[in-house]
């Protein structure tokens, strides 16, 4: 696969074996927020690692890397997802978590838009989606800013906190551009 992309604001940094202990620690950062799925993290399978990157041909996981002094202010992934059991069926379908620290300032929107840029560029997907829980608004606005558009609700798709949540649905599509 490709190197990862830059943009103005941020970079996308491969994360590697000697990263796990950063990355745990922004996993914990997700304690009571919409990321917080109640599971215990599990460190990544070794068949998770493809020539020394946490990203292979169904998935992978960057951190975002602030341009402006070089700080990691959180991840952002991506996993194949498909709608039929053809090839040009996958699509990808992205997650990010930023650390309080880094939200707020466009980070996300660009890595956001920078990660979907990347899968278009170097896969042939035709689709790039990503959900939010219906009360997350700061993250429905990024989507929007990085090109996404709104598709509708999934009802009840979301376990979290003791109940089920809505989510709301965004894609982008090669042709969108």
């Amino acid at each position: 696969m490709a190197e990862t992309p830059r943009g103005t604001l941020v970079r996308l940094v491969d994360v590697t074996p000697a990263d796990v202990q950063l990355l745990d620690r922004l996993h914990a950062t997700q304690s009571g927020g919409f990321n917080d799925l109640g599971q215990e993290r599990k460190p990544p399978p070794p068949e998770a690692w493809v020539d020394g990157r946490l990203r292979g041909e169904n998935r992978g996981e960057f951190f975002v890397e602030r341009r402006a002094d070089g700080a990691i202010v959180g991840t952002i992934s991506f996993h194949r997802v498909s709608y039929g059991p053809s090839p040009q069926s996958a699509a990808w379908m992205l997650g990010i978590d930023l650390i309080p620290e880094g939200r707020g300032q466009g980070l996300g929107t660009e890595a956001q838009r920078l990660l979907a840029d990347w899968l278009f560029a170097t896969t042939p997907a035709n689709r790039v989606e990503a959900s939010t829980d219906v009360e997350n608004l700061a993250e429905a606005r990024s989507l929007e800013k990085a090109g996404f558009t709104r598709e509708g609700v999934n009802r009840g798709a979301q376990f979290r906190a003791g109940a089920y949540h809505d989510l709301v649905m965004f894609s982008r599509l090669r042709a969108d551009g």
